[in-house]
């Protein structure tokens, strides 16, 4: 039995022309910071990275960092500016809906002694930018918003954030994991100061990302060691995941525009598919204002557990939610930020999410599987 593969959301699977370009790189064995010839070439793979890495965001070459991911990226922008900039006060702000990347280094800098506020969401999964000026102090040093969230897809209004801040000291970071590869980013024009991007939602590898600083941005550093990536991040750079990332980041920017009208489309057609199918469901978030790859569907009567298992067994993979908390009996706190920790969805919901090599025939099939499992389950 054929996998149909709709979990894009939580990591998807590597261009065969990315693990062409990280072959060739892991015969290069060279280190970045030897002198020698050897040692320079790679070198050379690096430094094309950062610039493929920092024109995709409108960004400069020396405002990169590479990091392991979207997890250290995130680390990196919130530990390491709340500690750089400490003197000037200790007041955080996030939402309620963040990556645990996020949410959980917030609630490590709570321990230490920083003071956090969490922004409430509506139905629909976005904040108010209201909500964040009137939570706004004179001793907020940092004000972190996710791009658009993993789990249900919702677009948050990180230009109106980043034009609300633009007359407070505040440092704004937005964790851009899920949107990158699919809305156009420009790190001035949205007016963020930090963002974190990882290489394995975009068909890149796994264990590669990079965190975006504005040139004068402070950051102290949580990894010691040698003085790679003009000291902020220390350790021999991963060359071959490096590399990879440049040329996901290429084929990426060749076909956004192009994949968002496809994922789209998939989604209309797996909805129209389930309406066709005449069983009870709700969308969980409004379409206009999510991600096109992310579908996180409520269906009544049923339970999120059997769901996932049933669909596994007709070859069809997707999730409850963040696959960072994918071995947790606790309901998402991203539905239960949405609709109360008592809402219906937060124990029916699953999330389809649509990427590189789904046609419309495997949309068709999956959900024609859903509808199936939907009815077994409330008969």
């Amino acid at each position: 039995m054929d996998t149909i593969y709709l979990d894009h959301a939580a990591t998807t699977p590597v261009h065969p022309d990315v693990i062409r370009e990280m072959v060739d790189h892991l015969k290069n064995y060279g280190n970045p910071s030897s002198i020698h010839g050897i040692g320079r070439q790679t070198r050379r793979v690096v430094d094309q990275a950062r610039k493929i890495a920092a024109r995709s965001i409108g960004a400069a070459f020396n405002e990169i960092i590479f990091t392991s991911g979207g997890t250290e990226a995130d680390n990196l922008a919130i530990i390491g500016s709340a500690l750089a900039n400490r003197k000037q006060g200790n007041h955080i702000i996030t939402t309620s809906i963040e990556h645990p990347a996020v949410l959980e280094t917030c609630k490590y800098l709570e321990r230490n002694g920083f003071h956090v506020t969490y922004l409430p969401v509506d139905a629909s999964g976005r904040i108010d930018v209201h909500s964040v000026k009137n939570h706004l102090r004179d001793d907020t040093i940092l004000v972190s918003v996710m791009y658009a969230n993993n789990e249900v897809g919702a677009i948050q209004p990180i230009r109106e954030i980043g034009e609300l801040l633009s007359n407070h000291s505040a440092i704004f970071h937005t964790d851009a994991v899920q949107a990158f590869g699919l809305l156009p980013i420009d790190c001035k024009e949205l007016g963020v100061d930090l963002l974190s991007v990882s290489a394995h939602k975009i068909n890149g590898p796994k264990g590669i990302g990079f965190l975006y600083a504005k040139n004068g941005v402070k950051l102290v550093p949580h990894q010691y060691g040698g003085e790679q990536e003009r000291k902020r991040r220390a350790g021999t750079e991963n060359v071959p995941g490096i590399g990879g990332f440049a040329k996901a980041i290429e084929i990426m920017m060749k076909k956004r525009s192009e994949n968002y009208a496809k994922y789209e489309q998939f989604r209309r057609q797996f909805i129209d598919t389930l309406q066709k199918g005449n069983i009870s469901f709700k969308i969980n978030g409004q379409l206009e204002n999510t991600l096109p790859h992310i579908l996180n569907i409520s269906f009544p009567g049923t339970n999120v557990e059997q769901m996932l298992v049933n669909l596994d067994l007709e070859g069809v993979s997707a999730s409850g939610g963040s696959a960072c908390t994918a071995g947790s009996l606790e309901p998402s706190h991203v539905l239960k930020a949405m609709f109360g920790s008592d809402g219906d969805p937060l124990f029916n919901s699953v999330r389809f999410s649509f990427g590189y090599g789904l046609t419309e025939e495997d949309i068709r099939r999956a959900a024609e599987k859903t509808i199936k499992i939907v009815k077994r389950l409330t008969s």
